[in-house]
């Protein structure tokens, strides 16, 4: 177990040496900082507020206190004064910083060091501890069980499949008395670093086994809130879809049953028209026909007195059969020639003689006389 994590911590670390030694960090700092007057003077207070940074810097038999981001002025106390004015110190350069935000960085001097530059293969990034523990003898008049030491990555290019390092290092002995020092006033230090200047190396001397840890009930609240109100804001939205898709399917089933209405509204509409026609059709075949009534009575005045009929019938296509008995029997087809209602009048068979009545008998046929032809609408 203790192998995975040091594989995993060896990991981590080589990719934050890999994020400082790349030009994003120094992008990003000049990008916020070009930002950051843009914005109003209370949205740049929220930015700021939460874990606020103060450094100690050890000086002669004292300490000075400043914020690491220079916002406020440096408080000194030395140690050979009373506890009383140890504590005001404190209390007016920590007074106004929640505990929960407090962190504490201790600065040593350049002087308490010992920096060598080291030229390694690119194999030893894997497990640069380990590799800078086995240089310790060989760098630097220590063993690596006598100090604290961690590597900080130089700028400039270094030999073809090596790498350039700086190996910082401090006597276990310099930086216990420091940290028996903070702690006989109540303070811890969060980190250790080296001061470069006006700024600070960027490395970490403290183990991370001394490192404290801090609990921030405030930061686990806001990550509940934070994750409360994204579940909230998911929920929202797939009630929102949820509705939509019931409207949806709604407006789909009201579309259906208008465009049912239409088709119906359109078919009845249709067979009102083709009823319409229908009837206005009929009506005129009706009035433009011959009735039997008109037949009857146009044969009635265009036969002869002398002629009967002994037989009249009129089938469903318009064909009129007669049968009887007339004197002339021939002149017949002259009488029915020009009638309105009659045509294609002609004898079917023979003319007979009736002996017993003396006339001549005949069969005749003839058509209805059918109205022009019209095409139905």
């Amino acid at each position: 177990m203790n192998t995975r994590v040091q594989t995993m911590q060896a990991w981590v670390d080589g990719a934050r040496r890999s994020w400082r030694a790349s030009p994003w960090p120094g992008f990003l700092h000049w990008w916020g900082a070009e930002l950051s007057p843009l914005l109003p003077a209370r949205c740049r207070a929220v930015f700021r507020s939460g874990v606020k940074w103060y450094q100690l810097l050890p000086v002669g038999a004292g300490w000075t206190l400043r914020r690491e981001d220079a916002s406020g002025p440096a408080v000194h106390w030395d140690l050979r004064s009373d506890a009383r004015t140890q504590v005001a110190a404190l209390h007016r350069a920590l007074g106004a910083v929640d505990k929960e935000d407090l962190r504490l960085r201790l600065l040593l001097p350049e002087s308490a060091v010992l920096r060598r530059r080291l030229t390694l293969p690119l194999a030893a990034r894997n497990d640069l501890g380990q590799a800078l523990s086995f240089e310790m003898d060989r760098q630097t008049p220590f063993t690596a069980a006598q100090v604290y030491y961690a590597a900080h990555d130089p700028r400039g290019a270094a030999p073809p499949g090596h790498f350039h390092v700086d190996l910082v290092v401090v006597p276990r002995t310099v930086l216990d008395l420091h940290l028996a020092h903070l702690a006989s006033q109540g303070l811890v230090a969060d980190s250790v670093d080296v001061a470069a200047g006006q700024g600070r190396l960027g490395v970490d001397l403290l183990p991370r086994e001394r490192r404290p840890r801090h609990v921030r009930p405030r930061q686990r609240l806001n990550w509940l809130l934070a994750t409360a109100c994204l579940l909230l804001l998911v929920f929202g939205l797939n009630e929102w879809l949820h509705n939509q898709r019931i409207a949806l399917a709604q407006m789909q089933t009201t579309n259906a049953n208008l465009q049912h209405d239409a088709e119906q509204v359109i078919a009845l509409r249709q067979q009102l028209r083709d009823s319409v026609a229908a009837t206005a059709f009929l009506a005129k075949r009706k009035h433009n026909a011959v009735t039997m009534l008109a037949v009857l009575q146009d044969l009635t005045a265009r036969l002869p007195d002398t002629a009967w009929l002994e037989r009249f019938s009129v089938d469903s296509s318009g064909q009129i059969g007669l049968q009887g008995q007339s004197q002339q029997a021939a002149k017949l087809l002259d009488a029915l020639n020009g009638s309105p209602v009659i045509t294609d009048a002609s004898f079917q068979g023979s003319i007979q003689p009736e002996a017993s009545t003396g006339k001549e008998r005949f069969y005749l046929v003839a058509r209805v006389r059918q109205p022009a032809q019209e095409h139905r609408p």
